[in-house]
């Protein structure tokens, strides 16, 4: 068998190079695979897309269980493919685009029902899809059908109205009446009115590209709101610890108020006697530093005792040749200046 070293090298780089590409085909498309990609793929037709992109959420009874893969236009359809994990539809199933945010982000809806399962390669028809309702492009449409009406017109076809049924009965020629001033508000607020429509738009289109950031701001703000809620607990906690504290407290007064009372009685007279004896306590710490200087000075070189024993040697006796003891009981120098060592 050849080695590698003597096999053509340039067909060796060519087939390494295809096994590069097939694995990176099969590591990006993974999912699409048949064993490894699990999941199933189905097909809803919508009469239109209501805004829903490739990536939104499927959703079953609020839980997400796959996303969206494909929004396309087929002739007068849009046909959207979607992959759900672990979950079976039934062939009577509804799906409905809905609206996840209040700034127009969307989601895929399904309500599974059909004793049946629903099979993948027939799509779910328009009859059992729905779409919602977007007040963006509502308000922006009827921003451009007010601009279009002739408001002068209109008052002139009102007044026209009202002179024609100017005859007509009470009540008949108040409603007239009322349609004619209204006809006249309307044309005297004509700018105002294209003005405000036109504010209205502008805003909704700007709240509509701002829409990242303000559901950003909006979990931002859940997460604030959830973080105070663990406050509150901790502190309902520490308030709740605290009263059982003081409701133990008081049942250990009221347990050991027998035993209490005799001891803070007698601690009561121990602090009078103290009280009474404070000046003697004083004078006796007073006596006693000298002899604590002085005993300090016994111990404090070492690990011996210094003293002075007086009489142990019998008293000065001269007897002329040879002095015993001529100095008697007198303290050596170094105790008897300044009282200590």
């Amino acid at each position: 068998m050849k080695s590698l070293k003597e096999r053509d090298q340039a067909a060796v780089g060519t087939v390494t190079i295809v096994l590069l590409v097939l694995g990176l085909l099969v590591a990006f498309n993974s999912d699409d695979l048949p064993i490894i990609g699990g999941g199933t793929t189905y097909t809803a037709e919508f009469r239109e897309s209501a805004g829903l992109r490739p990536g939104n959420e499927v959703r079953l009874a609020g839980v997400k269980v796959g996303e969206v893969r494909s929004v396309e236009l087929a002739r007068n359809k849009v046909v959207v493919d979607f992959r759900v994990d672990d979950v079976s539809l039934g062939d009577r199933s509804t799906v409905s685009i809905q609206i996840k945010t209040l700034l127009g982000d969307k989601f895929l809806g399904i309500t599974s029902s059909g004793k049946t399962p629903q099979s993948a390669n027939d799509p779910i028809p328009v009859s059992r899809t729905q779409t919602p309702f977007d007040i963006v492009p509502a308000v922006g449409k009827l921003s451009q059908t007010v601009d279009q009406i002739d408001t002068k017109q209109l008052a002139q076809s009102f007044q026209t109205i009202s002179d024609t049924f100017a005859n007509s009965p009470r009540h008949m020629k108040d409603t007239l009446t009322g349609l004619s001033q209204l006809s006249a508000t309307l044309s005297t607020r004509d700018e105002q009115l294209k003005t405000l429509l036109a504010n209205t738009a502008g805003f909704s289109k700007t709240v509509a590209d701002r829409d990242e950031q303000l559901q950003q701001l909006f979990t931002d703000a859940s997460l604030l709101l959830g973080e105070l809620q663990l406050r509150r607990d901790a502190v309902h906690l520490l308030l709740t610890g605290t009263t059982t504290l003081s409701g133990e407290l008081r049942g250990l007064v009221a347990d050991n108020q027998a035993q209490l009372k005799p001891a803070l009685d007698e601690l009561d007279r121990v602090t009078t006697i103290l009280a009474k004896n404070q000046a003697n306590l004083s004078e006796s710490l007073r006596s006693l530093a000298p002899y604590v200087r002085t005993f300090n000075n016994v111990v404090g070189n070492g690990r011996w005792f210094e003293g002075y024993i007086c009489g142990l040697l019998p008293p000065p006796t001269d007897l002329g040749v040879l002095t015993i003891n001529p100095e008697g009981c007198t303290p050596p120098l170094a105790y008897t200046e300044g009282g200590g060592r």
